[in-house]
């Protein structure tokens, strides 16, 4: 994905997102302070755009508002925003209403699964959890939870209300696979 350029670190947290919620890349494009990467989200059979917003301190409705005429123009529902900098309170609000993730600045530069300690994530399908919850006879909530703010969570993109598989690897049981119910 990335040129022999060095990436910002905007771009890099961009490509991360894009490998490890595995999107695929339709095509990357410079705007003005931004860089636009239009992406096709397989499991929900639909295009959004990831907006990189760099060198910027703090991201306001003027960031917002160029975000929007490019979604209308590309006739695109969903958004993810990356930037080193933080949301405006009105930014946040705006950006429920209009179908646009605001990544948190923690959001990590690298692979957080090829880390030793990391354990693997991944999110259910409907079909899967409906098995799942069948097989033990339980409601999501009587399983364990893990908090929609998890570095792993936001890594993969899970919200409240999805059930997240977790593979560990052990020196005894060789693979040891656990379930968490995603909670606010």
């Amino acid at each position: 994905m990335s040129t022999t350029k060095q990436l910002t670190i905007e771009e890099r947290k961009a490509e991360v997102l894009i490998k490890l919620r595995k999107y695929k890349l339709i095509e990357k494009q410079p705007y003005e302070g931004t860089i636009a990467y239009i992406i096709d989200i397989p499991q929900d059979k639909e295009r959004a755009i990831v907006w990189c917003i760099l060198g910027e301190a703090t991201v306001g409705i003027a960031a917002m508002n160029t975000l929007y005429k490019v979604m209308k123009e590309k006739s695109l529902e969903r958004a993810i925003v990356v930037t080193e900098g933080r949301y405006t309170h009105a930014v946040k609000l705006g950006a429920k209403k209009k179908n646009v993730e605001l990544l948190p600045k923690s959001f990590p530069v690298f692979d957080i699964f090829e880390h030793a300690l990391v354990p693997y994530h991944e999110i259910l399908t409907e079909k899967e959890k409906a098995a799942l919850l069948d097989q033990f006879k339980v409601k999501p909530f009587q399983m364990p939870q893990i908090k929609s703010g998890d570095p792993a969570v936001k890594v993969i993109g899970a919200q409240p209300g999805d059930v997240l598989r977790i593979t560990r690897k052990s020196t005894t049981a060789g693979e040891h696979v656990t379930y968490r119910y995603v909670v606010e």
